[in-house]
């Protein structure tokens, strides 16, 4: 057996890699990532307009 093919196998490598591709199709398809959805916002307030009375005669 040549000493090129003594290295060690670790099973963090080859997981890297194979889920390297499934994170760019991810990110380039806007797939969005399991994470907490944003808190709720409050209700804007309510402009009002100014109401002009009519002269009454």
């Amino acid at each position: 057996m040549p000493a090129m093919w003594k290295f060690k196998l670790n099973w963090r490598r080859p997981l890297f890699y194979l889920l390297l591709p499934v994170f760019l199709v991810m990110v380039l398809l806007g797939i969005p990532l399991p994470v907490a959805p944003p808190p709720a916002t409050r209700p804007a307030q309510e402009q009002s307009d100014t109401v002009r009375k009519k002269k009454e005669d």
